[in-house]
């Protein structure tokens, strides 16, 4: 018995088209370009989404740096203090309090000072 296979496929090609609603020219409306249209734009969201992870993380990294050189502690040494002070705020945290609530952020760099080797100090 013959199998016919339109309503499978056009649900198949529905779901393509679906995807790719918003793009350009025969992207959106032409199968066999759309379908490849979809594979290469989840492809590069896929990328984006780590991209985006490490680009924040740069972004939350330069924050802490500048707040900490106007108190007068540099990065790597602000980080190191306040990890043997045992407090485990992520650099989004501590990005956000350097930006919005400076005096916590003061305070927190006045214990990761404290903290410092002895050879940091005489440095």
């Amino acid at each position: 018995m013959r199998v016919k296979r339109g309503f499978v496929n056009k649900r198949k090609h529905n779901k393509i088209f679906k995807l790719a609603k918003g793009f350009r020219n025969r992207r959106k409306s032409c199968y066999s370009i759309a379908k490849a249209a979809v594979h290469h734009s989840l492809a590069f969201a896929t990328r984006d989404r780590r991209t985006k992870k490490r680009t924040f993380r740069r972004l939350w990294n330069i924050r802490i740096s500048a707040a900490c050189k106007a108190l007068g502690l540099s990065y790597s040494r602000f980080i190191y203090g306040l990890s043997k002070a045992n407090i485990t705020l992520d650099r989004k945290i501590l990005a956000e309090l350097a930006v919005s609530d400076s005096n916590t952020f003061a305070e927190l760099v006045k214990i990761a000072s404290q903290n410092q080797p002895q050879t940091a100090k005489a440095a």
